[in-house]
């Protein structure tokens, strides 16, 4: 049975929406337990399919942020959840605030980042901005794995195919790796062969990552993809799903671990009938787990 944190009795539940099929997957799940599903999306983000999956749906521009919390706050909307990417690097192109156009709330909260730069951008600071201001108008976030626990990946191996001696050797360094760069709040994931790192995530994504690697060695490498030591579950919770595994294939890549219990993958049957299929290997594993996993390959 599913468990939340919200406070009993709570039957409306906010989603702000980003991109992929996870704010869906939330969607479900909330209106089969019988909450009202008011949904906000975020233009150019999130999929159009939550119209019908809501009780009630609006869009939002990205810079909207005095926008996004009326929307909420004028339907007694106390309880929001954040669910899908946003694509940071829009923040960076030129004119970005003339295009976005921010209303009078996201020019307060944001302006130490872009106007004065006295606050960093990082992914954390930003977010953590979001859910402050939000939190002005007695709006809290919870984690939207708290609805749907069982998103999250349960420690071991996913698929038929086992890690190989090489690979199993490659996620221990991997490990380290990326868990240093998500300490560091740079990205989640990094790419290994031969125990030297390919290419690390930032503000492009773990699929570019993937790609980027791809064209810099021949076929058989393996990704790493963990939590942040810091991590906050309410918002940048490592996701994995099909479009994870199809850039693997398309990149050469032959193994993916991931951090058990910490790690969202959507449509997991799916997402491991695809890799049975194409020969990968994927396991969940945890800090202390990776030195075992190696001991048994050795």
């Amino acid at each position: 049975m599913t468990t939340t944190t919200l406070p009993a009795g709570t039957r409306k539940v906010g989603i702000l929406a980003g991109w992929g099929r996870y704010p869906v997957v939330i969607a479900e799940a909330l209106a089969g337990q019988g909450y009202q599903v008011y949904t906000l999306g975020v233009k150019g983000h999130a999929d159009p399919a939550l119209a019908k999956l809501s009780h009630d749906f609006a869009w939002v521009g990205l810079a909207k942020i005095g926008r996004a919390i009326r929307y909420f706050r004028d339907r007694q909307v106390h309880h929001v959840t954040m669910a899908g990417k946003i694509h940071k690097f829009l923040l960076f192109q030129p004119w970005v605030w003339i295009k976005h156009l921010p209303d009078w709330r996201a020019i307060r909260a944001f302006y130490p980042h872009f106007g004065t730069t006295k606050k960093d951008r990082r992914d954390d600071t930003l977010l953590l901005t979001v859910i402050e201001e939000f939190a002005r108008d007695g709006i809290t976030f919870a984690p939207a794995t708290d609805f749907l626990p069982e998103l999250l990946v349960k420690l071991g191996k996913l698929t038929y195919r086992a890690p190989s001696k090489l690979e199993v050797k490659d996620i221990e360094f991997g490990w380290k790796m990326a868990k240093e760069m998500g300490r560091l709040d740079i990205g989640q994931s990094v790419t290994v062969k031969g125990r030297a790192t390919l290419a690390v995530e930032a503000i492009e994504g773990t699929d570019e990552c993937i790609r980027r690697a791809g064209k810099l060695c021949a076929p058989g490498f393996t990704v790493v993809k963990v939590a942040k030591p810091q991590q906050d579950m309410r918002f940048d919770v490592p996701t994995i799903g099909l479009g994870t595994l199809e850039t693997m294939v398309q990149s050469g890549a032959s193994c993916l671990a991931v951090e058990a219990g910490r790690t969202i993958i959507i449509d997991q049957p799916q997402v491991v009938q695809f890799a049975d299929r194409h020969r990968l290997s994927i396991v969940a594993v945890e800090d202390g787990d990776v030195a075992e996993l190696t001991k048994e390959a050795a």
